[in-house]
């Protein structure tokens, strides 16, 4: 009898660092001789992660234009793709970033629906300290109205087993106040410290998820009014530029550069992002910058040391910001760009919006 597949999904707010995760349980996995495919999920075509995950040699298909709750089958056609070539023995999932109620409109679904052929690990959610700290200690400045703070702790409340990432930046009184708020506000639930860019506690990640999920006989309650408006603050732009010049222009400056010039343009505005993520590539080449809060550095997550005369740059920004005025600043941001490096930008796809309301296909109970 065939064993089934399993199903890891791996939810948390924009910026957490969920992409990273899944690339260092990828590795985990493959070193075991498991076959690991990952399906990446956003509201618009033109995804960073999907293009980083696929430069690492991932087999990874990407389901566009809605989140996962509300393209059901989106998912689970882009599951069964992956059959058609080899059976994945993992399945490692990433949801977007601003969505929540994940149990009862995929979890569940997926269990009723498609019976014995998955086993689903608990849910893990990453919490992202650079927000979490101030929105569950009631800090100031936190950045985002209560409905966008509404969803961050939505995803707290369902998740079984909660990682809390970043451990490297964090400090020991960081770490300790973080810990008891969230044993505090959600008990009950593991709580793993990790760093997923240097793979820190990894092990025990991959430990808690060789478990299955828990039963759940309550469905969280989840007020969808409040969920719409929250995630229809946040302003969405996904953009794809190419920049020549006649000399080769160094990649980890580049993307380093863009996000600096984004991030100076919506200091300007007083737009709080909730993550900024830039992919620059020049052939086999990839340089990836991030930025995803408004008081936290600019980091260069994968580092390229490459340089080239033509390159790609892929831009997501989720910004607390009217799409209008984040196209503005990152169009504005790539004309700076351009002009410093004496280079000619060409803006090949650019798409800027709110999210709609989400539309479950299915939810458990209703």
């Amino acid at each position: 009898m065939t064993s089934p597949i399993r199903f890891i999904m791996i939810g948390g707010f924009l910026g957490a660092g969920k992409t990273t995760l899944i690339s260092g349980l990828a590795r985990h996995y493959q070193s075991q001789g498991k076959h690991v495919c990952v399906v990446t999920n956003d509201q618009a075509d033109g995804l960073v992660d999907t293009e980083l995950l696929r430069s690492q040699g991932l087999n990874v298909n990407e389901v566009a234009g809605s989140c996962f709750c509300c393209n059901f089958h989106g998912l689970t056609d882009a599951i069964e793709a992956f059959e058609t070539h080899q059976r994945p023995d993992i399945i490692l999932a990433e949801p977007v970033g601003s969505c929540t109620d994940l149990i009862a409109t995929i979890a569940i679904p997926m269990m009723e629906q498609l019976g014995e052929k998955f086993v689903h690990s608990p849910y893990a959610v990453i919490l992202k300290p650079s927000h979490g700290l101030k929105i569950l200690t009631g800090g100031q400045g936190r950045g985002f109205s209560e409905k966008a703070e509404y969803i961050f702790r939505k995803q707290l409340e369902e998740s079984e087993l909660i990682l809390i990432n970043r451990i490297d930046e964090l400090t020991q009184q960081q770490q300790t106040q973080l810990r008891d708020c969230v044993e505090e506000q959600y008990p009950g639930r593991p709580v793993i410290f990790l760093s997923a860019k240097t793979g820190e506690n990894l092990a025990a990640v991959c430990e808690s998820l060789a478990g299955d999920a828990a039963a759940r006989e309550q469905l969280m309650d989840v007020d969808y009014d409040v969920y719409a408006e929250g995630e229809a603050e946040l302003g969405w732009l996904n953009a794809t530029v190419s920049l020549t010049c006649s000399d080769p222009m160094p990649i980890d400056g580049v993307v380093m550069r863009i996000v600096d010039l984004i991030r100076t343009r919506l200091e300007a505005r007083d737009a709080e992002p909730a993550h900024l993520k830039v992919f620059c590539s020049s052939g086999d080449a990839v340089g990836v910058a991030n930025l995803v809060s408004s008081d936290t550095a600019t980091t260069l997550s994968v580092a390229s040391e490459a340089e080239g005369k033509v390159l790609t740059l892929i831009i997501n920004a989720r910004v607390s910001l009217a799409p209008e005025a984040l196209q503005e600043s990152v169009a504005s941001a790539v004309d700076a760009l351009a002009a410093e490096f004496a280079a000619t930008a060409e803006m090949r796809s650019l798409e800027s919006f709110r999210p709609g309301r989400p539309v479950p296909t299915y939810r458990a109970g209703t």
